[in-house]
């Protein structure tokens, strides 16, 4: 068995040191896992801790799964100790004092579709233009709230001045007493309501302070606020603390994280010991340098230096295509030369910055018949008919929850229409019910058809039936299936759909068998807790043999053999946003170092000299992170630059701005700026403008902030700029800090 002897040296120092506060920097691939599980397997078996005094926290069901397999590998299955996600983490906490905070234990978790449904009834009840506040947006701004612990009534006291702020606040106002008036949670609470619980009531937060003497942290770079008020908060009894992560890894800024709070741990944690992890097990040195040198432009880092002994390998290969659809053909044709190098298309990701990228390489791989899986696409648990079922789960767990009541009232077909619905829902408002418990009273179910009353009756007593604790949850899934007439109205349907989604729901039954032989006496609370805290890439099949394709974020974690980086061009990687906005460049070069560093043996980057996006048809340019990359570690390095560079050279050289036909080639970007050039030229007759504007087409150009570039078109008051540093851009003539050069 695998010794903390096996640990390489900065490991085993990890491993040892479990007493005070100590940050673990872990570069990519460095074995961060295998360190931690190290750690706490010496705390068990060569300190005597009793694993119940013992925490540790991730981010993902899988990387928690994987840490408590190989704990369990070290010192024996059935280890009393939380290895749990921030989610799960609180969930428990919530579960056992949920009345301090005025819910009851049973309360549901809305997922994100659960949510866009409250947000939506919100808007319509208040009023609102509803394309205005959409589901989407009203959740990003609530979203943002919770994730610093702001709370809908310090939303509103905000000084604000703005209808929109105060709009807002109306939504974020009822969306909150909509879920407690249904008993439920969405993912914001779970965290925001904990750390809440603890900072109020003392005697909860001594329970677990004095219970838990360690605390592991796994990815603290992508805390968020809350997250690190939990972690402070807990770490305030005996103060061993370890944190291990990557501030070059921080990549989810965008939804909370704050890079400060690993860059402020030996601040926060005052006597703290700093260990690094520098020593790459993963990607082979010409993948390693390359990933280094584009890191290295990043400032702020506590700085690292990955190496590897797997010296040599394949470079990075870099290729150029004519657009989108000549990317999805490239990458199909190398995808299937790695499968004749004897790679398995399950050793293969293709990882991009949008999910809008990934048709033109669904539709290239159904041609050359290459089998893939999109992560990221439709859950599982996402389909109708699960979410149907779930529903009805939901209602047994916790029959206060009116957003599932009102899903499947009518599914199947009961009779009960809106004007019918709405009557019961005023009722139950105004008896102070459920709407669940308004369907059980007489008076409210006058409101309906004699068929309807019967329906809903019907469907009454089934939820009650499997309510009463004394049903495994195959028994309640069985029961509720053919007890509603679900099943049955499927059946009836006679169709191919029908027919796909009985299939669904079987194959669902699979799932809750699965759950109930590895976790024997789970409750249905247990169950429906862990599907809803179940992510899209923790359903990631290594086994199916098909290329993954996802977003470059949610590879974070994940490895593979091979790996394709299409889309390598300022605007879409890195972002125009980030470009536009200061401080944003950072994190996207983050967000590079991670895809590349995701490759073990072979990594492609891929731009395209002309991309449809959003319905437009652009010219590109490339990704400044291509440029950032040491040559040595580059096959077909040559191509960076040299269909901007070759333009530039006759343009700003003093000629007519065309380079030689012998430079001109078809998958040349500069084919189409030379054509617009020459288009431009045209219009203004040589170059003579309306009012004596100063710049021409074809004219060289340096501005204070872009650098040089070449005029591409003029209209006197607004002039075209095409720049080798940030592409294509439009200025005010007179105005922008540009003079001709």
């Amino acid at each position: 068995m695998e010794t903390v002897n096996d640990l390489n040296p900065m490991q085993r120092e990890a491993a040892l040191h479990t007493e005070g506060p100590l940050l673990v920097l872990a570069g990519a691939g460095s074995g961060k896992t295998g360190t931690m599980t190290h750690r706490i397997a010496h705390l068990i078996k060569d300190k005597g801790v009793d694993p119940y005094n013992i925490f540790a926290v991730t981010f993902t069901n899988k990387a928690a799964a994987e840490m408590r397999d190989r704990v369990e590998t070290l010192v024996g299955e059935g280890v009393r100790m939380w290895i749990l996600t921030f989610h799960a983490a609180c969930l428990r906490i919530l579960r056992k004092h949920a009345d301090l905070i005025g819910y009851r234990t049973d309360f549901t978790i809305y997922d994100p579709a659960d949510q866009k449904v409250v947000a939506k009834n919100c808007v319509r009840e208040l009023g609102l233009d509803e394309k205005r506040y959409s589901p989407a947006y009203v959740l990003s701004v609530i979203g943002k709230c919770k994730e610093r612990g702001k709370t809908a009534a310090d939303f509103e006291a905000e000084p604000s001045g703005t209808m929109q702020h105060d709009s807002l606040a109306e939504i974020y106002r009822l969306y909150e007493e909509t879920l407690k008036g249904n008993n439920a949670m969405d993912f914001g609470d779970l965290i925001m309501r904990t750390v809440f619980l603890l900072e109020r009531h003392p005697e909860a937060l001594a329970e677990y302070t004095r219970r838990f003497r360690y605390i592991m942290v796994d990815e603290y770079q992508d805390t968020d606020p809350m997250q690190y008020r939990f972690i402070r908060l807990l770490a305030g009894g005996y103060g061993n603390i370890c944190v291990v992560g990557d501030d070059d890894q921080c990549i989810y800024e965008w939804r909370g994280a704050d890079i400060t709070n690993i860059l402020n741990f030996e601040r926060d944690f005052p006597g703290a010991k700093v260990i690094k992890l520098e020593q790459n097990y993963r990607s082979n040195a010409n993948i390693l340098g390359g990933a280094n040198s584009v890191i290295a432009n990043n400032a702020g880092r506590k700085g690292k230096a990955l190496w590897t002994e797997r010296e040599g390998g394949d470079k990075i290969i870099f290729e150029r295509t004519y657009d989108e659809r000549e990317e999805g053909r490239y990458v199909a044709r190398e995808i299937e030369r790695c499968v004749g190098d004897g790679y398995s298309y399950r050793d293969i990701a293709v990882l991009y910055r949008t999910n809008a990228q990934s048709r033109a390489f669904e539709e290239a791989f159904s041609v050359a018949r290459v089998p893939y899986r999109v992560l990221g696409g439709v859950r599982y648990y996402d389909r109708k008919e699960i979410k149907d079922m779930l529903a009805y789960m939901r209602l047994v767990q916790n029959q206060s929850d009116d957003l599932a009541l009102v899903r499947v009232i009518n599914e199947p077909r009961r009779g009960v229409g809106e004007k019918s619905l709405a009557k019961v829902r005023a009722y139950a408002d105004a008896s102070g019910q459920s709407l669940f418990e308004a369907f059980s009273d007489e008076d409210a179910l006058m409101s309906l058809s004699a068929r309807a009353r019967a329906a809903v009756i019907s469907m009454e007593l089934a939820i009650r039936r499997y309510s009463d604790g004394d049903h495994n949850i195959q028994e309640i899934y069985d029961g509720l299936m053919t007890d509603t007439g679900y099943v049955a109205a499927l059946e009836e349907q006679n169709t191919v759909e029908a027919e796909r989604r009985v299939e669904n729901l079987l194959e669902f039954k699979s799932v809750i068998m699965e759950y109930e032989e590895s976790e024997p006496g789970i409750t249905l609370s247990e169950f429906m807790e862990k599907i809803a805290l179940i992510s899209d890439i923790d359903n990631h099949d290594r086994e199916e043999d098909a290329v993954a394709l996802m977003t470059l974020h949610s590879a974070k974690g994940l490895e593979f053999p091979v790996v394709f980086m299409p889309g390598m061009e300022d605007g879409l990687f890195p972002s125009g946003r980030a470009i536009e906005e200061s401080g944003r460049i950072d994190e996207e070069r983050r967000l590079c170092y991670v895809g590349m560093t995701r490759a073990k043996e072979r990594l492609y980057m891929i731009r395209a000299q002309e991309r449809t996006l959003y319905g437009r048809r652009d010219m590109t340019m490339e990704s400044r992170f291509l440029r950032e990359i040491d040559r040595e570690y580059l096959e077909g390095a040559e191509k960076i630059g040299s269909d901007t560079t070759d333009y530039f050279h006759g343009a700003m050289g003093g000629g007519d701005g065309f380079a030689s036909a012998e430079v001109f080639r078809p998958f040349d970007l500069i084919g189409g700026i030379r054509k617009e050039v020459a288009r431009a030229h045209k219009r203004e007759d040589g170059g003579g403008m309306s009012g004596g504007a100063p710049f021409a087409a074809g004219d060289k150009v340096r501005h204070n902030t872009f650098g040089d570039g070449v005029v591409l078109e003029s209209d006197g008051s607004v002039v075209t700029v095409m720049f080798g540093s940030v592409g294509k851009k439009r200025l005010a003539a007179g105005i922008a800090p540009m003079e001709k050069i």
